[in-house]
């Protein structure tokens, strides 16, 4: 593709990189056959092909509009077009530059900005989000019921096992998944501690980690979500000093940021360096137990032919598209003796993408309602996803339970011990 980015941003490293992206595409329109946006609206402009166009435009000094940020804003970030793309199109990245660009061109305004900074305010502080979070459990049974079904019924997680093995992996916290569905951190420290490994949060101290950054990242913040993910290395570099050997993360959003800090702090002299091993060091945690499928086998002593159970997974797109892990999972679930229903358009984003189910509710209402029917379609006593915001997503209308995967094989483990 031609360009001609403005000097300005064509000697700026986002404006460069931005223009390499461009030059890559070749408008042969593949992606438009896996966007989630293009096929309920059929809209050329709510494709990547299409907001490639606008992007291009910006950059090359045209006036963005409210018009050219509502088809931005539209797209979910699911990156399902960079997995179809025959080009390599960074498609991810191009979003990032360009909703960077048009932010700082045309500032937002009204409920929207409101709503936004709402958003940015509560949801990356669990100091403000846990105790709201409780509250709204503490009083769920009277809670109307579009609000009631946001707010996850408080669970026991379960014991934390104690540090005890020689191996040892730090775990993301995260944000808001602590209030929400804290037996997915303690379930992910449970498996591992059965394969020899002791996962510790790094949430003491001084610095403490908490959100990867990837809220304000996509809310217009993106030097707030620099920030925190400067709080995060800061608070794992003496774990990873003194030979913590990965930082798993069991939300697979979280974890494709976090594996991306290395670019997005490629600038910063003071943490480039760490910001590029800590990226190197991210493993989601499918990543983890799958290394360790041997062993698991072993203490699930499940045969290849038994089933206890049928189970459809849902893989979120910052899994598949994002991680460009696929069938990860879905191995672990069958050697676990689960048997998976086929899931048709499995590639299709759910509608949850972080804050986009707040922003967008209309649209990721009816992705949600096409994703429970593809994953309800094979009659599963269970529905399994790898990120949390998709499991309460999905759980808000889904007449079946939404779990976390590490939940199921957690649950296995202490049936056979």
């Amino acid at each position: 593709m031609e360009t001609h980015i403005t000097d300005s941003l064509r000697h700026a490293e986002a404006g460069r990189e931005a223009e390499a992206i461009l030059r890559k595409c070749v408008h042969c329109g593949f992606c438009t056959a896996t966007c989630p946006t293009y096929q309920l609206f059929g809209d050329e402009l709510d494709g990547p092909r299409g907001r490639i166009y606008l992007i291009k435009q910006v950059l090359e000094g045209a006036q963005p509009t409210e018009k050219t940020r509502l088809h931005l804003d539209r797209c979910l970030t699911c990156r399902s077009c960079e997995t179809t793309c025959p080009s390599g199109v960074q498609y991810g990245r191009l979003l990032d530059i360009g909703r960077e660009v048009v932010a700082a061109k045309l500032p937002r305004t009204g409920v929207d900005a409101v709503m936004r900074n709402a958003l940015v305010t509560l949801l990356p502080r669990p100091g403000l989000f846990g105790p709201a979070m409780r509250l709204g459990q503490l009083f769920r049974p009277l809670l109307p019921g579009a609000l009631k079904a946001k707010v996850p019924a408080r669970r026991d997680p379960g014991p934390w096992p104690l540090v005890t093995h020689q191996r040892r992996m730090l775990v993301l916290a995260g944000c808001v998944q602590p209030a929400m569905l804290p037996g997915i951190n303690a379930a992910a420290a449970r498996v591992l501690d059965r394969l020899g490994i002791s996962l510790v949060e790094a949430r003491s101290g001084k610095n403490e980690a908490g959100c990867c950054g990837a809220v304000r990242h996509h809310l217009d913040d993106v030097e707030g979500g620099r920030d925190d993910a400067r709080r995060n290395i800061d608070a794992w570099w003496p774990y990873v000093e003194t030979g913590c050997e990965a930082i798993v993360v069991t939300a697979s959003g979280c974890g494709v940021h976090v594996k991306d800090y290395g670019h997005l702090l490629s600038g910063d002299a003071r943490y480039a360096a760490r910001a590029k091993r800590i990226a190197a060091l991210a493993r989601d945690v499918s990543e983890v137990v799958a290394a360790e499928a041997e062993r698991l086998a072993v203490l699930l002593g499940v045969s290849p032919r038994l089933t206890i159970g049928r189970v459809a997974f849902h893989s979120p797109c910052t899994l598949q598209h994002g991680q460009k892990l696929r069938g990860v999972v879905e191995s672990l679930l069958t050697l676990a003796g689960f048997e998976l229903t086929p899931v048709a358009d499995g590639h299709m984003c759910c509608g949850s993408a972080g804050t986009y189910s707040v922003l967008q509710a209309e649209i990721a209402g009816q992705l949600r309602k096409n994703k429970l029917a593809a994953l309800g379609a094979g009659q599963p006593a269970m529905i399994a996803s790898a990120n949390i915001g998709c499991i309460t997503h999905l759980q808000e209308t889904s007449a079946v339970p939404v779990r976390h995967w590490v939940e199921l094989i957690d649950e296995r483990l202490r049936e056979r011990a």
